[in-house]
């Protein structure tokens, strides 16, 4: 994979065959684990300014209408999260010169506070092809990346590495974007941002004086600050202001109903579902996906593809939004399934089919479908991606309910390094799927209403217990054996079922983000502590380790908009379950007030929540649960006077026993303890709590 510095930058076409699509990741770590940052796109023209506001992507404008650009959210890798863009370069239009990828803080948070900045660049086929890691970032909340831009012919991409402290609203500003703020970002100075353009050999990298460039200014005050407009810097007349860009005609603007909103996007739940009609509960409403003539999985296994991908190509939201991060085009799609394709002496017939034109070419993936559990098959995963290789084909998608962790491979395969053509191997869930219907229908929307019914079909069908897509829902079959051995206190560091055990728990943490973020409508996201870049066996040999000597398994959830992360421990020694939260004590008030205040934001949540004061210094404070505490909120005041900084609520539930996701399974009980924990204690929180550093 080609490193780069700082100021440099390389053809594309030299890293690799397959770069007509390609996919950005952005990522970074936070020792706390909640830090966090929102990517954004700007396409320029020659001018160095953007067309219309509509070239303006980020979190409330995620998607370009011709598939050039899409912001796919953020999702696990390693030991931390990244956001991926999707960029269908042969899309771009021709009069757009530079695609800009940035990213921004809000609520006071700097860049300086992350650590690991990255940039990755895969290929159409799913490799990374390039990486530019970022220094000193300073105490900035607007980040300058990189940028792909054209040049005779061959798209290439700088490595640009420059804070922006004027935040999100002031870089789109300085793009020629017409900011509507109302979110309290940080300032909204313009700046002109002109990069000026070195003479370049080919073939290589060229590092450019970074430092010549003109790079974003301050806000200002005193002389020299903004008064209208263009800021003048002190001491220089504001005529001496004007650059090459400044000078540049204005290019013509679309209209748009309103202009780009850089606060951050509020999140509408579902409306209440209309009452039936039915005289009783007996009548069943007509479904254009039955469920109840499936006898066994082979009939599962059938249907269950043929609805998905009918739902894609009918709904190009829907279609393009899961094949984007699989490095398809935006284009016409079509579906296909029970393909017949040559194999040596017996035809072989995938799944389905998902093929993409666009300009005249084709894009194709073969579909291997499991339900119910099933695993994948080495054999026939590798039967399909030699077939795919020798008929051109770009991927192999694996379907199943399981969830694919890095470093641990649903199935091994050998890819023959002499094939010129390479074909991709990507795994989709059946979790990802109904988790990207329901942000579609329920908080982002479609075009119109048949495809919301479309999509609001096939989430009914894919949630169905007959439909074998419920997504991850076996603890595997160490599962019991490590139980019996914790109560024994048989289990020894090394055993490598206790290994099992935890990847097994890390798919679920990760299903478990997906359901409730596409339930809320908000980003929800386990928290890695581990620093980036960790080996992630070793990572979780040594979380394996951990649960033999102590006997829990941790996880953290980040959710959008909250004032903390919901921790989440299954002790297997006492078979409880325990859901809780740090939320930070205000800073201003008597701490019998500041009891109180929190007894008061607490008034709907369930008598028996733990509530459990932290102090500064060691050790914690007085604890008790909400019905002892409601009468007497001077009971979780400290004895000793010591200085309150923050309460941690929990909530204690009964783990299933058993490996599967029955009533009476281990699965559902952690699904049902964090549904009860949002809903009875965080829900009810203010969101506009200070939050933990």
């Amino acid at each position: 994979m080609h490193k780069m510095l700082k100021g440099a930058n390389v053809g594309l076409s030299a890293l690799s065959e397959n770069v007509g699509s390609v996919m950005l990741r952005l990522g970074w770590n936070s020792t706390s684990g909640e830090g966090d940052a929102d990517v954004s796109v700007l396409l320029l023209n020659e001018h160095g300014k953007v067309r219309s506001d509509a070239d303006f992507y980020f979190y409330n404008h995620p998607v370009a209408p011709d598939g050039s650009v899409q912001l796919l959210g953020k999702t696990p890798a390693g030991d931390g999260n990244e956001d991926r863009i999707s960029f269908d370069l042969e899309a771009i239009p021709p009069e757009i010169e530079r695609v800009v990828v940035a990213a921004s803080r809000y609520g006071g948070a700097r860049f300086g506070d992350l650590s690991d900045l990255h940039l990755t660049l895969a290929d159409g086929a799913g490799e990374n092809v390039l990486r530019f890691t970022a220094e000193d970032a300073g105490e900035v909340s607007a980040f300058l990346f990189g940028e792909l831009y054209r040049r005779a012919g061959e798209w290439k991409f700088r490595a640009i590495g420059q804070g922006y402290a004027s935040g999100l609203a002031g870089l789109a500003t300085d793009f020629g974007v017409n900011i509507e703020d109302d979110a309290g970002e940080d300032g909204g100075a313009e700046s002109d941002l002109a990069q000026g353009e070195a003479a370049e050999a080919s073939g290589g990298d060229v590092v450019e004086d970074v430092a010549s460039l003109p790079s974003p200014r301050q806000p200002a005050s005193g002389p020299g600050a903004v008064t209208a407009g263009k800021p003048a810097p002190a001491g220089k007349p504001a005529a001496a202001e004007k650059t090459a860009l400044d000078e540049a005609p204005t290019p013509v603007e679309r209209k748009r109903t309103s202009r780009p909103r850089t606060a951050r996007k509020k999140i509408t739940l579902p409306q209440q579902p209309k009452k039936p009609l039915a005289e009783n509960d007996a009548w069943r409403t007509a479904r254009l996906f039955p469920v109840s003539a499936l006898r066994s999985d082979r009939e599962r296994e059938v249907r269950a593809t043929s609805v998905l991908l009918a739902v894609m190509a009918q709904v190009p939201e829907f279609g393009r939004r899961l094949t984007a991060a699989f490095g398809a085009p935006a284009g016409r799609m079509e579906t296909f399934t029970e393909v017949s394709l040559p194999h040596g002496d017996a035809p072989r017939r995938p799944d389905g089919v998902v093929r993409v034109e666009r300009a005249g070419k084709l894009w194709t993936a073969l579909i291997e479908t499991k339900t119910n559990g099933h695993p994948l098959k080495a054999e026939q995963v590798q039967a399909y991606l030699d077939i795919a290789a020798r008929r051109g084909y770009e991927a192999v998608i694996a379907l199943t309910n399981d969830v694919a962790l890095e470093g641990s491979p649903l199935v091994d395969v050998k890819t023959d390094g002499r094939r010129k053509h390479k074909v991709a191997l990507w795994h989709l869930s059946w979790a990802e799927v109904a988790h990207q219907a329901q942000m579609l229908i329920h908080h982002e929307g479609v075009g119109n209403a048949a495809h919301a019914w479309l999509l609001q079909e096939l989430l009914h069908y894919l949630q169905h217990e007959n439909s074998g897509c419920h997504g991850f829902q076996n603890m595997g079959s160490a599962w019991v054996p490590v139980r019996n051995a914790i109560d024994d206190e048989t289990l020894c560091q090394g055993d490598l079922r206790a290994v099992e055990v935890v990847e097994s728990w890390e798919r679920l943490v990760r299903q478990v983000c997906l359901r409730l973020g596409g339930e809320l409508g908000r980003k929800v996201l386990p928290v890695q502590r581990a620093r980036r870049g960790t080996d992630p066996r070793a990572r979780r040999a040594a979380l394996a380790d951990q649960l033999c000597s102590e006997g829990r398994l941790q996880a953290e959830l980040r959710i959008e908009d909250t004032p903390g992360t919901l921790a989440l421990v299954a002790d297997l020694r006492t078979g409880k379950l325990r859901t809780s939260i740090e939320v930070v004590a205000a800073e201003q008030g008597y701490p019998l007030t500041v009891a109180k205040r929190l007894i008061r934001r607490l008034a709907a949540a369930p008598a028996d929540l733990h509530v459990e004061t932290l102090v500064d210094g060691p050790g914690t404070g007085p604890r008790g649960t909400l019905e002892r505490l409601r009468p007497e909120p001077a009971d979780i005041l400290p004895k000793d006077g010591a200085q309150i900084t923050g309460f941690r609520l929990s909530l204690f539930k009964s783990m299933g026993s058993g490996r599967g996701n029955a009533e009476s399974g281990f699965i559902r009980s952690v699904d049902n303890a964090v549904d009860r924990f949002h809903a009875d204690v965080i829900a009810h929180l203010d969101r506009g709590a200070p939050r933990r550093a």
